[in-house]
């Protein structure tokens, strides 16, 4: 089913230009001349015409403030057209060639002269205009030059001009200081509020001038940030932008747009729970979908949510023949697959796209060459392996135009990594609680940042490069609000201008996964619902699924992977799989076969370790790992063996409760002991403990296979093993 194309709509508005109209007045009345001679129309019904025309014409002036002289030409003209017409209809000629000479003449005349009264008109506007913002000028200039001498007891300062805002929210004042009095005191922004009796959310922004000397007042008269404000998705709202355009976030307090870049810079978004950071990732989201030079990927692995919203006029209603997201990664192993195919497309990128890069050492985004945004939610819920790919990314990605935005509950070290944060000179603060938070986020500016000063919902402060590659200091601003019924109607509306990863892109290894993503993806977050006909294209193959290393559970998208510590692990030769009716079958081949049995086997060597102090594994995973009581105190390292067993076999992530009722253990004493033993190597579990497991893929306390085996290769190095 072929989507909607809002390009193919009837435009019945009545946008003419005044010629136009004229001409359209004057085909009405030859029409109705050649009508009336045929069918015997009386001549003194044109005039009757004519008459009210001229006096409608009359009420229309007077109510639009018109000039005398205009009002006068306009009559004269419905007149002269009634006039003309009654002759023809009199005198039965309104088939020769001098009616239509006369006719012809007539309405070059109401053309040129409906032209000239509609500029002149708007001239005079524009001049009435003017004149009246000077005279609010003069008196708001007058009025800040007393008080400022009333309240600071100012002499020879001198108010140069004060120029309203756009949306007429405020304006600014600029006033040239004397030389004694370079500058207001720090009290100056309370008084001022005070005597102008500002209401709450409006307020007094002091800043320095283009020149010493010179402040600027800005005065916020009404409170923006208070307002509910809808994404604009009018037609003019809608239109193909670009990437280097930046995306809307919201409106600041003067009414103008805040836009951050993400062409050349990653950005974080964090914000506590309930603050409306979702809803400003959506709109970030809304504005790089909106470019025909931008692919937009996700990783939220607590369920995709960020992701629905723009999948569901394609994946359920099937109003859009494209999915808007290029790629949602709903679990930790897809977003392994992810972050790999990525990673191997930045150096792909790098080489093959060498001769783009002669005149910048940055590609140039366009449709056939875009630029890949990565949006992640809930990092917290990452997994440190994926945590560092990330990093990878942010660190590698900026030359071939392949950024990350990043969401988080909080900017500190716990749950943003450090490359992340340094790498991100796009930060957007949402409200908060406590001014810390805002602190750790904004680099300057952060501690002059009253979170008072954006205490609504959905509103917060960003800081974002501008034109000339500056910073700028933190700046509140309301962000737009989008629901998902707006977001469906987008999706229908961004549909046919989404671009396509090139081929240098996926000619990747990884990259193998990327065709059949969907077949992954689509079953398991909208399980037995009926999916639309617009996704067979994307589900009707093979469904690839890459070998998971067993001791790890992180998926093999290489060959020539290492493992995460670059120690190399088991290594994957063969491996092909299909789907069936029981679900996705891994056919092990005899070399793959051949290397796990390889990597399960210990390693000859000398060693003064004998059978009981050494590890047992089969097909990767630890089996037994028993230990003398003056090394390694037993049941401390079986108990982290026999978990990390029972998880491997569930798929790499188990919740406590099942995990307890494995080991015949009750899930609190389960959760002690393993927090004693993963505490005594400093391993801590991602997501604050919470994973996704189980039928329904429910978010509980849990375990992962990786966290087990950091805990055991850190007891292997911390007992020299």
């Amino acid at each position: 089913m072929a989507a909607k194309s809002a390009g193919s709509a009837l435009d019945w508005g009545w946008n003419h230009s005044p010629a136009t109209s004229a001409a359209l007045v004057a085909g009405g009345a030859y029409t109705v001349a050649t009508a009336g001679t045929v069918t015997g129309l009386p001549a003194s019904h044109a005039l009757l015409v004519a008459g009210a025309g001229a006096v409608a014409q009359i009420g229309a002036d007077l109510y639009q403030h018109r000039p005398t002289g205009h009002t006068a030409a306009r009559c004269a003209a419905w007149l002269t057209a009634g006039g003309w017409t009654a002759i023809v209809l009199e005198s039965h000629t309104a088939l020769t060639w001098g009616a239509a000479g006369w006719w012809a003449a007539g309405t070059a005349a109401g053309m040129t002269l409906a032209r000239g009264l509609v500029r002149a008109e708007a001239t005079a506007r524009t001049e009435r205009h003017q004149r009246r913002l000077q005279k609010w000028a003069n008196k708001q200039a007058g009025e800040w030059h007393e008080r400022l001498e009333r309240l600071f007891r100012l002499e020879g300062h001198q108010v140069d001009g004060v120029r309203p805002w756009k949306g007429d929210v405020g304006y600014t004042v600029l006033v040239t200081m004397p030389s004694n009095t370079p500058e207001l005191p720090a009290d100056a922004v309370r008084k001022l509020a005070v005597d102008l009796r500002l209401p709450k959310g409006g307020g007094i922004q002091i800043l320095d001038g283009d020149t010493y000397g010179q402040t600027l007042i800005r005065v916020t008269a009404v409170d923006v940030l208070a307002k509910v404000v809808d994404l604009p998705d009018g037609p003019e709202d809608t239109t193909v932008t670009s990437i280097y355009d930046g995306l809307p976030l919201g409106l600041k307090p003067d009414g103008e747009e805040a836009r951050i870049a993400v062409v050349d810079e990653c950005a974080l978004v964090v914000g506590q729970t309930g603050s409306g950071k979702t809803n400003t990732v959506n709109t970030a989201n809304a504005g790089a979908l909106r470019t025909d030079n931008t692919v937009v990927m996700h990783i939220d692995v607590t369920g995709a949510g960020i992701s629905l919203p723009w999948l569901h006029s394609w994946a359920v209603d099937g109003t859009a023949n494209v999915p808007l997201i290029d790629w949602t990664a709903d679990t930790i192993e897809e977003a392994h697959i992810l972050c790999d195919t990525v990673i191997a497309g930045i150096a792909a990128r790098k080489t093959g796209h060498q001769d783009l890069l002669t005149e910048d050492d940055k590609l140039t985004v366009t449709h056939d060459l875009p630029e890949v945004l990565v949006a992640v939610d809930e990092i917290a819920e990452l997994t440190p392996g994926l945590l560092r790919k990330l990093d990878t990314i942010v660190n590698t990605g900026r030359a071939v135009r392949v950024r990350v935005l990043v969401c988080g509950l909080r900017a500190t070290q716990d749950v943003i990594t450090a490359a992340m944060k340094k790498q991100s000179r796009v930060r957007v603060g949402m409200r908060v609680s406590d001014p810390e938070e805002l602190s750790h986020l904004f680099p300057t500016g952060g501690g002059r940042i009253n979170p008072k000063a954006a205490p609504y919902k959905g509103c917060g402060f960003y800081s974002s490069p501008d034109e000339d590659d500056v910073v700028s200091d933190p700046t509140a601003f309301k962000g737009y609000r989008i629901k998902p019924k707006q977001i469906r109607a987008l999706s229908v509306a961004y549909a046919d201008r989404r671009p396509q990863l090139e081929t240098v892109f996926l000619d990747t290894e990884p990259a193998l996964y990327y065709a059949s993503r969907w077949g992954r993806i689509l079953p398991r977050i909208y399980k037995a619902k009926q999916l639309a006909p617009t996704t067979i294209p994307y589900t009707a193959m093979d469904v690839l699924y890459p070998p998971v290393n067993e001791f790890t559970g992180i998926p093999i998208t290489s060959s020539t992977e290492d493992d995460e510590n670059g120690n190399g692990g088991p290594r994957v030769v063969a491996a092909s799989t299909a789907t069936t009716p029981d679900g996705p079958q891994v056919r092990v081949g005899a070399d793959l076969l051949t290397t796990m049995l390889n990597a399960a086997r210990p390693t000859p060597g000398p060693s003064s370790l004998d059978d009981s102090t050494g590890i047992q594994a089969d097909f990767g995973r630890v089996i037994q790992q028993a230990g003398t009581p003056q090394n390694r105190p037993n049941p401390v390292p079986q108990l982290l063996a026999d978990a990390h067993n029972a998880v491997v076999a569930a798929g790499g992530r188990m919740h406590t409760a099942d995990l307890a009722a494995l080991l015949e253990m009750e899930p609190l004493v389960l959760g002690a002991e393993l927090g004693k033993l993963l505490r005594e190597v400093d391993i801590e579990r991602p997501g604050k403990g919470t994973v996704r497991a189980g039928k329904d893929n429910e978010s509980k306390l849990g375990y992962t296979a990786e966290t087990f085996a950091a805990a055991i290769r850190a007891y292997n190095l911390r007992d020299g093993q």
